[in-house]
């Protein structure tokens, strides 16, 4: 009997320490202990930029093993292209994802919380207003804002979300009155709203709050900045900015054709553009071959001041144009962006022309500007009026052109018209230019 009591002691202790074990396992499970989150902003203007900085911090996030992503929203929205890039990069991870909305997510903000796993929204939060909206502040055309509202019932059916709240999101001829959004207006979610159609997995209001949702409160976290390279590349790949930095770049160099020296408005040309392909190399969309084609095309122009003919500076600018629409990140922005930098030089060439003309800069070494002209001292042979009225003897037959000697000067002379033998005497009636008419005493 004693060795029954001594086992069912052991059995009892066996199952206390395993009940104790599993507990302590589920707790740490459940407060996330031992786990890697990593937090990544997705702030201001959504461009080419903010791409190439999700895509580095993703990769990241998979080689340090880590088992959660949180996308921290707060975007007015940005460039179509751009979204979808992003969301393919969402779409490809296999690791879950949350995005949590601090502020608003519209537009195509909107695009990308709905291709992660999990949203959760600050109660002061907004999520939608997805039309697509061109540069100038009209509504797209139907083939692109068609695009768009497939992409955005996508996103939604891909996580398991209805897919009406995303087309009401990109279609104002949805009727919703229901969440304020009647037809002709885009729909656009409350934390309240987006809980109830099931869009949002819940309320927060900060982050602690959120990894504790998310059984993560004591996952090690990192938090994501972008680079200063990165924030320097965002700013200059805006699409507002590159129009201006193509514009100065345009204005300082054609001011510095017209400037003794370089000085300050080809520096500032030089400038510009260098920032331009400096932001657009580092936010990945340029390559070294757009730079070579850059370089390549700087140094023809440089040649044509030396090769006569126009044909290197016309394949020079030709290189460089080609070289900022292999940069560019859309060719419609870009091309008008060069409208207007080409425009720009046009007005200052033109300003610039009529106030200093051609006399200064780089032009006074590649126009001929002197004259040989008579008040400068040039005169193709000398006049000899003074010879009116001189006599002299002929030296040979005058037929009528031949050669005379007067006041002991042989020159060549041509009689009024008749013959005039040689040894006779002669007087010059007149001096037209180099011909010198003589008439027989």
């Amino acid at each position: 009997m004693q060795w029954k009591r001594v086992v069912t002691y052991i059995i009892t202790a066996i199952i206390l320490v395993s009940f104790f074990i599993s507990e302590e396992t589920m707790l740490k499970a459940e407060d996330g202990a031992g786990k890697l989150v990593y937090v990544i902003p997705v702030e201001d203007d959504v461009e080419r930029g903010l791409e190439a900085f999700m895509s580095r911090m993703t990769t990241e996030a998979i080689e340090e093993g880590a088992d959660h992503i949180i996308f921290e929203i707060d975007t007015p929205g940005g460039r179509v292209d751009a979204a979808e890039n992003i969301a393919k990069i969402l779409q490809d991870l296999n690791i879950e994802t949350t995005s949590y909305i601090t502020s608003r997510a519209l537009s195509a903000g909107s695009y990308i919380a709905l291709n992660t796993d999990n949203i959760y929204m600050n109660p002061q939060a907004t999520m939608g207003a997805s039309g697509v909206i061109t540069q100038d502040g009209n509504a797209a055309d139907k083939k692109a804002q068609s695009a768009w509202l497939k992409a955005m019932t996508s996103a939604a059916e891909s996580k398991g979300r209805d897919p009406l709240y995303a087309a009401a999101m990109a279609d104002e001829t949805i009727d919703l009155p229901e969440y304020d959004a009647p037809e002709g207006s885009f729909l656009t979610l409350t934390p309240q709203e987006a809980v109830e159609v099931e869009y949002a997995q819940g309320i927060v209001s900060h982050r602690t709050e959120l990894l504790y949702e998310l059984g993560l409160s004591n996952a090690n976290v990192v938090e994501s900045e972008p680079t200063f390279a990165e924030g320097v590349a965002r700013f200059l790949t805006n699409p507002v900015v590159v129009p201006i930095l193509l514009s100065l770049a345009s204005l300082g160099l054609i001011v510095e054709l017209y400037s003794p020296g370089f000085g300050v408005p080809g520096t500032m040309g030089l400038v510009a553009l260098v920032l331009f392909f400096y932001g657009h190399f580092v936010a990945g969309l340029a390559g070294m071959e757009a730079i070579i084609l850059l370089l390549l095309g700087i140094g023809l122009i440089i040649a044509e001041f030396f090769v006569p003919g126009g044909i290197l500076g016309l394949i020079g600018i030709g290189s460089i144009i080609g070289s900022l629409f292999m940069a560019g990140a859309d060719f419609g922005h870009m091309s008008m962006s060069i409208a207007i930098a080409f425009l720009v030089a046009i007005i200052a060439s033109v300003i610039l022309f009529r106030r200093i003309g051609l006399d200064k800069g780089v032009f006074r070494h590649v126009i001929l500007r002197d004259r040989t002209t008579t008040e400068l001292g040039y005169v193709s042979k000398e006049n000899r009026l003074d010879l009116i009225g001189l006599e002299g003897v002929t030296v040979t037959p005058l037929r009528p052109s031949g050669t005379a000697i007067l006041d002991d000067e042989r020159l060549d002379v041509v009689s009024e018209g008749s013959f005039i033998a040689a040894n006779k005497p002669i007087k010059v009636v007149k001096v037209e230019g180099v011909r010198v008419v003589v008439r027989e005493l």
